[in-house]
């Protein structure tokens, strides 16, 4: 019957396609939008020169740039451990695929587009790909791919999968029909338990579902051998602000100046703004010194990092961060970088780019998502005035970054064991 069904829908999904696709290329030429990523998504594109055909290949699939970077160090991991396989990263959108080949165009041996979920796209891609086994970052559910996977024979794995409490309610409307899709899968690994309970009630199989942890979390601390802070006094960072966000961080500062004493280390997301800050600064009556010219404090209120490449190592110098990109439409960045540190983190409302991340980290108290600038100040003077919140909010830090790690060696243990299995 599950088998049937599958049939019904790539027969149909086919005939849609027939009517769509044309219609989606007509809007994008007269939209004068790119139709080259279409081309390839249809099937249309060539394996490089020096790619070898005679080698077993490793696919992974990470749909836009969150899941892009989640996957950069498994990537890396990936060709250390199995050196002599073909490494293929597909992406599903524009901004990942340029993502992909910034950051890992030296690792991977092909950065290409997943196909449309149609058969003869699907059939295209995997005749010119032939990948031995398919990692699917997070849960990017496709059931043509994964039907043409399991006959063909191709171990399909979903790594990182989550499923959030909106997506429950959806997915469970249309159980039946994942019932007949999420068992196609070899294994679905799943960030916490929560998301593999979630997952078998729409219909997973419960022998293939595991708990593999967040490879977010699989980062490493160093040492940072400087202190910038002047005795007596505590730091606030604000890393990777936006325009519109200084201006929050400076008038919370301000106001936390009057009863505490506590510094700010000032990060803008991009260094060329470094003069408009400076002019906000000036027009705050704020004394500041620029990071290039005098990476210390003194006696000024301010100091402002006007270079590349040394936020991550200023995290572990504060004692309490604001993570930027949060109160505009960026999506947020990354908070890892400070609770690496057992770091407090504090961010605006705006966090589409990392709400897994943030989810865990809010459930374990170890950072405060706000609101507006009164939330913010309330927070910050709690942690800088109250000894023993700051320090429960800190060791949460450390137990929820202990706690996430291992995600890493998990999926390149079940790779291991796929190619065992294979010989």
């Amino acid at each position: 019957m599950k088998k049937l069904f599958l049939y019904f829908y790539s027969i149909l999904s086919s005939i849609l396609s027939l009517v769509i696709l044309p219609l989606i290329w007509l809007i994008r030429i007269i939209q004068k939008k790119d139709v080259s990523s279409w081309k390839i998504k249809l099937g249309n594109f060539n394996l490089p020169d020096n790619f070898d055909k005679t080698k077993k290949t490793i696919m992974i699939h990470g749909v836009s740039v969150g899941e892009v970077v989640s996957l950069e160090k498994l990537v890396r991991k990936i060709k250390e451990n199995f050196p002599n396989y073909n490494l293929v990263l597909t992406t599903g959108t524009k901004t990942g695929q340029e993502t992909a080949i910034k950051k890992m165009s030296d690792t991977a041996d092909f950065i290409t587009y997943f196909p449309i979920d149609i058969p003869f796209c699907v059939n295209s891609f995997l005749k010119k790909i032939k990948p031995d086994v398919v990692l699917i970052a997070e849960t990017e559910i496709w059931p043509v791919f994964a039907f043409s996977c399991k006959n063909k024979k191709i171990p399909l794995f979903i790594i990182n999968g989550r499923m959030s409490e909106n997506s429950f309610g959806s997915y469970k409307l249309l159980s039946p029909f994942f019932r007949c899709v999420l068992p196609l899968y070899t294994g679905i690994y799943t960030q916490s338990e929560i998301d593999k309970e979630r997952l078998l009630k729409v219909g997973a199989n419960k022998d293939t579902l595991e708990v593999m942890k967040n490879l977010k979390f699989d980062v490493s601390k160093f040492n940072v051998d400087m202190d910038i802070k002047p005795q007596g006094s505590k730091v606030l960072i604000a890393g990777s602000t936006h325009k519109g966000e200084d201006e929050i961080v400076l008038k919370v500062y301000k106001k936390l100046k009057e009863t505490e004493n506590v510094k700010l280390l000032l990060a803008p997301r991009h260094v060329t703004r470094t003069e408009d800050v400076e002019n906000l600064l000036k027009s705050a009556a704020l004394s500041y010194n620029l990071y290039d010219k005098a990476p210390y404090f003194e006696e000024k209120d301010v100091l402002l990092l006007n270079v590349t490449g040394e936020l991550a190592k200023l995290y572990a110098l504060s004692d309490v961060a604001f993570i930027g990109g949060s109160f505009n439409q960026t999506g947020g960045h990354n908070p890892l970088e400070a609770i690496i540190f057992d770091k407090p983190v504090i961010s605006g409302p705006s966090i589409k780019n990392f709400t897994d991340i943030y989810s865990i980290l809010t459930n374990a108290k170890a950072a405060f998502v706000v609101q507006n600038d009164e939330e913010f100040y309330n927070i910050a003077q709690k942690l800088f005035a109250d000894e023993k919140f700051y320090e429960t909010i800190s060791k949460n830090a450390l137990g929820v970054f202990t706690s996430q790690q291992g995600a890493l060696e998990f999926v390149i243990d079940k790779l291991r064991k796929v190619f065992i299995n294979e010989n």
